[in-house]
């Protein structure tokens, strides 16, 4: 019985030890597919003139519409109001799925004689550029702010 000892114990560790192959399960196992996020917005993609409607925070009601001038890449980025003279400049950056836009200081449309300067940024949806901004007024007083949401459609 002494001689089988030796044997019985090898089979055991080696019944024991891990295997370095994959279990049958495993090996017909696909890797996990990567996460697929909202495509890169490309400056391209928006290239154009735009009708823009800024609205209050809540969007239901209209303050202020313009008139913007999109390009390919962050040169010549402007919007226009109506009733004034001269496009107003705009600095872009492309960000993932979104334009980061900048523009300001200019004179205000909704507070006579304040300057304003505002930021935000826009996403393509559903064939419009939707977003949000944040208007700073110069003002004496504390910093004066306003949000607002805004909304534009491809001009014919």
């Amino acid at each position: 019985m002494r001689w089988m000892t030796l044997p019985l114990c090898a089979a055991a560790v080696v019944a024991c030890a891990k295997s370095d192959k994959p279990d049958a399960a495993q090996q017909g196992a696909a890797p996990a597919p990567a996460a697929v996020g909202p495509a890169k917005l490309q400056l391209a993609d928006v290239a154009g003139k735009w009708n823009v409607k800024a609205m209050n925070e809540a969007g239901d009601t209209t303050l202020v519409t313009y008139v913007m001038t999109a390009t390919a890449d962050t040169t010549g980025w402007s919007f226009q109001f109506s009733d004034r003279p001269g496009p107003i400049a705009v600095h872009v950056m492309a960000d993932g799925d979104s334009i980061m836009v900048k523009a300001g200081p200019y004179p205000s449309a909704l507070r006579k004689g304040v300057q304003v300067s505002t930021d935000g940024a826009v996403r393509l949806q559903d064939g419009k550029l939707v977003g949000a901004s944040t208007a700073h007024y110069s003002v004496k007083t504390a910093d004066s702010v306003r949000k607002i949401k805004t909304e534009a459609t491809r001009a014919p």
